[in-house]
């Protein structure tokens, strides 16, 4: 027999008919019938208007275990891989990045985010794509004049933060309301990529700098670092052992592994006699060269002045890109969000982050990919169920499958200030030195592990698992079963295009230019993808990275797609069914909807 909570409902019965709105768009949502990208500051002002009503609440909700789970696992999450983005630009820009530098950055970012952010859930600090940024700037500045980078990355900030209000004033960011998994999930794969060639340059390193011994130890110490935080964090998603304890090995995974093989590199004896690098730091609160906060940007001849401005635009491009990404992610449809979104507001400020980072001379922050939907997920309520299936082995045989459902989701702004005042703590002198004592091959396992945070849990990555797999072992109802395998290859090959590109020009001196093809991504995907696939494909290999209609009310509501109407009756097929299943629970009395 089934369980109430599987049985199908009588024909007798019939479920009422569900009525989706399909006109929430921005204009209804507002009054206005013109064209968006006239209406200066219209955006910013709704985006602020519609979230001002629950900022309390953003702070009265936060008084809960998760957010204390969250402050510790975001902390970890977000300034380890800074740090290591960190070392990447210390070698590469003349030492003029130091440790204090990404620190400030990261609080900078925490700081106004959370206190000001329409969006306080995405999570803004260092990235790895920055990092390439500036290393790729210094090395075409130091064909020329070398001493001149720091005032040209000022005003490379400074051209960049007026490019991004620019941008917010003038509504341009409702086009990411185009971003499907198509470009979001190829935008994550190459980030992956980077990050995982970024920690073998910092294990080769090792073998450059101190010899055989230090990269072997480094390299043992990253690949353990790796494997401990993902057997961790694979157990806080499995149903081994008591919901609470696991959940536990997974809040806390990035402090138990850090103690460990920090303190396993101490270990006197062989192991504590091996010179391998370790993080290089300078005094509290002073940046890492001998000169003051600001920068003299005024003292820059006009004529390199004129120069930066190309690439403060490419700045721009890359952090509409990312941060609108890495807040989408956020708020992606995985996530049950309540409270209304805001990108346009978001956006300006970060075009005042990115000014005031320039002036003060230190990396330029952005939203975080993949730590802005960790934040999310740290903060997410989760229940696990029990679903009984039965076999075709004959009546009363039956398989217990478990089922892990979201249902709620810590909607605050606390868990991201308190997490900018540690790392604040973290810029005084004690902190410091404790710093010192990390291994640089931490840092590399970190590259590993944030690097396959993005690649893994790829779509690209399941759907090549799904191609190789073989036929018995897959589900009946998978829905890439109606596309046929040819079509599904040529979509990950699309993707993988896109990639390799990316990935090639990061490579070169023309790695400045990797943000035109980042955002080329969002055109392709809408002109020419209708064009080699049919709607009835698209609607299964591709979907909006963000449904939620009160996240898609800033950008505009639902889009349409040129001559593609199936990608958006996907999803409200998806919403209906969802709809109808909950119905279905509650005639059941089932306590899970």
């Amino acid at each position: 027999m089934m369980p109430a909570s599987e049985q199908p409902e009588a024909p007798s019965q019939p479920l009422p008919t569900v009525k989706l709105d399909l006109s929430y768009t921005y204009d209804n949502l507002t009054g206005w019938k013109s064209v968006r990208v006239l209406r200066i500051g219209r955006g910013m002002y709704h985006d602020v208007r519609r979230r001002l009503p629950y900022y309390w609440s953003d702070i009265r909700d936060a008084w809960t275990y998760r957010t204390v789970a969250s402050i510790i696992r975001m902390y970890f999450v977000n300034i380890l891989p800074a740090i290591a983005y960190t070392l990447d630009m210390h070698r590469r820009t003349g030492h003029f990045y130091g440790i204090n530098e990404a620190l400030f950055s990261s609080a900078l970012a925490a700081m106004v985010f959370s206190i000001l952010a329409v969006q306080p859930l995405t999570i803004v600090g260092i990235t790895g794509l920055i990092s390439l940024f500036n290393y790729t700037i210094y090395d075409i500045i130091n064909i020329y004049e070398p001493s001149i980078y720091p005032q040209f990355m000022c005003w490379v900030g400074i051209w960049g933060a007026i490019f991004h209000w620019i941008v917010a004033l003038c509504n341009m960011c409702d086009y990411m309301r185009y971003a499907t998994d198509f470009s979001s999930e190829t935008f994550g794969f190459y980030v992956g990529t980077i990050y995982i060639s970024k920690g073998v340059e910092e294990l080769i390193s090792e073998f450059t700098n101190n010899g055989h011994a230090a990269g072997f130890m480094s390299c043992m110490i990253a690949i353990l670092y790796f494997l401990t935080i993902y057997s961790l964090e694979t157990i806080g998603s499995s149903t081994a052992w008591r919901p609470d304890f696991r959940g536990l090995l997974a809040d806390y995974a990035y402090v138990i592994g850090t103690i460990f093989w920090v303190g396993f590199s101490h270990i006197p004896g062989p192991l504590k006699a091996v010179d391998i690098s370790r993080v290089p730091i300078s005094k509290a609160f002073y940046p890492t060269q001998s000169r003051g906060w600001l920068i003299h940007f005024w003292e820059l001849d006009a004529k390199w002045i004129f120069v930066a401005l190309p690439f403060g635009f490419l700045i721009m491009l890359l952090f509409y890109y990312d941060h609108n990404v890495s807040s989408l992610t956020a708020q992606a449809r995985q996530f049950p969000l309540k409270k209304p979104a805001g990108f346009h507001w978001d956006f300006f400020l970060l075009g005042c982050t990115t000014f005031i980072s320039g002036i003060i001379g230190i990396p330029f922050p952005n939203g975080l990919v993949p730590q802005a939907p960790v934040h999310t997920d740290s903060l997410t309520v989760y229940e696990t169920d029990v679903r009984i299936v039965p076999t075709e082995e004959g009546e009363g045989a039956e398989i217990r499958r478990p089922i892990v459902k979201s249902t709620a989701v810590v909607e605050q702004r606390v868990s991201h200030f308190v997490m900018g005042l540690a790392i604040i703590g973290t810029m005084t002198g004690p902190l410091l030195i404790v710093l010192h004592t990390m291994p640089a091959a931490v840092f590399a396992g970190v590259f590993f592990i944030v690097g396959w945070g993005s690649v893994g849990s790829s779509g690209i990555m399941q759907k090549s698992i799904y191609l190789v797999l073989e036929d018995r072992f897959v589900q009946r109802d998978e829905p890439l079963l109606r596309v046929r395998n040819r079509k599904i290859l040529l979509w990950i090959a699309c993707q993988l295009i896109g990639v390799a590109a990316c990935v090639a020009i990061s490579e070169t001196i023309a790695a400045i230019g990797f943000p035109v093809l980042i955002i080329a991504l969002i055109p392709f995907r809408v002109w020419i993808i209708p064009k080699w696939f049919s709607g009835d494909e698209i609607g299964v290999l591709d979907d909006m990275t963000a449904n939620n209609e009160a996240v898609l009310a800033s950008l505009g509501g639902s889009p349409k797609f040129p001559g593609e109407d199936r990608l958006q009756d996907a999803g409200i097929e998806r919403r209906y069914s969802e709809q109808k299943r909950g119905i279905s629970r509650q005639r059941a009395g089932s306590l899970h909807v």
